[in-house]
């Protein structure tokens, strides 16, 4: 069974790193390039959010038996086949972590990446937790 408590702490994770993102995104991209310190905050906190979408995975997938996924991708086609969300999460959740592993990897290269991600697509990681609360019936 499905440890509520668990998912409602990853998702308070969730939303304190994408409230600071959206902190630091409202400047000019120009400036931005220039503020490391700055771009360094919304790489982390755009990681860590995403990092937190998995654990939730994660842990609906251990706890309900759906199977041992062979990648991390995986694990949202898993939710998917199972009703948590729809295809359109699914593939912007596939495309989060291919981003966070590129900030792990290789985040020199996809700075300007960052601030497009920072301003116009953090959406996508509530969007993932609406459905998840909505299939485990937990208000948001």
């Amino acid at each position: 069974m499905v440890d509520n408590d668990l998912i409602l702490a990853k998702a308070s994770s969730v939303k304190r790193h994408l409230r600071r993102i959206e902190e630091k995104r409202n400047i000019d991209l120009n400036i931005f390039l220039k503020d490391i310190d700055r771009q360094e905050s919304i790489l982390f906190n755009l990681q860590m959010a995403i990092q937190n979408c998995i654990d939730i995975a994660a842990h609906i997938i251990s706890d309900e038996g759906f199977g041992v996924p062979g990648s991390t991708n995986e694990m949202f086609y898993l939710l998917e086949e199972n009703d948590f969300m729809g295809r359109d999460i699914t593939e912007k959740m596939v495309k989060a972590v291919g981003f966070r592993n590129l900030i792990v990897h290789e985040y020199e290269k996809i700075v300007g990446q960052v601030f497009e991600i920072a301003l116009k697509d953090i959406k996508d990681l509530n969007e993932y937790l609406k459905s998840i609360f909505r299939k485990l019936g937990l208000a948001e």
